[in-house]
């Protein structure tokens, strides 16, 4: 997939209405400092498409990005970050499961993970409920250039098994940085559209 037009179409808070369109979506979710807007501007080849911030949890909105007219890149809260308050997290969390429940349009879900850590109780239940869905989550394991080369295997068995993933479910280990697994990423969004045609 080249990325030849890139718009951030719709900006939906907690009270905003859906958009209603007919075209497919993908959705990328994580929690707040997994590096979620860092990987959106390297698929998207843009600089500063998505904000990165040194604050974490800053999108707060479901941003919808169309993609060359024909897919819609959804950019949803990054959950579990502790500095805003509970009835905020739990805003958040209805809004987030309301777009994964009543979604048609929804066609896959990328799960990002920081391929540092073991996957925590807020990733392991993301991943939980979107499996209880109906989705085969795929697996990001970002910040890989944090690591050292020897270090990724058993960093990549150590997300896989916490989060209690079957053998052919798909982990990309994507770097923003070194770009590593964004061609992974954009042949599964080209995927999404050749099973619509």
């Amino acid at each position: 997939m080249k990325m030849k037009e890139v718009t951030l179409e719709t900006v939906c808070g907690i009270t905003s209405k859906l958009p209603d369109h007919t075209l497919p979506e993908v959705a990328f979710a994580g929690k707040s400092n997994v590096g979620k807007s860092s990987l959106i501007n390297a698929i998207m080849n843009r600089k500063s498409l998505a904000r990165t911030s040194s604050q974490p949890g800053k999108t707060q909105t479901i941003n919808f990005y169309l993609i060359n007219q024909d897919l819609y890149l959804v950019d949803l809260p990054g959950y579990g970050f502790a500095k805003v308050s509970e009835d905020v997290r739990k805003k958040w969390g209805k809004m987030i499961e309301n777009y994964l429940y009543n979604r048609p349009q929804l066609k896959k879900i990328f799960l990002l993970i920081d391929i540092r850590h073991e996957p925590g109780a807020n990733d392991r239940n993301m991943y939980q409920w979107i499996v209880s869905q109906g989705y085969e989550p795929i697996i990001i394991a970002t910040k890989l250039d944090k690591l050292k080369r020897s270090q990724v295997q058993k960093q990549v068995s150590v997300v896989r098994k916490g989060l209690g993933m079957k053998e052919n479910d798909i982990l990309i280990p994507f770097s923003s940085v070194t770009k590593q697994g964004r061609e992974e990423i954009l042949d599964l969004m080209s995927q999404v559209l050749k099973d619509e045609d």
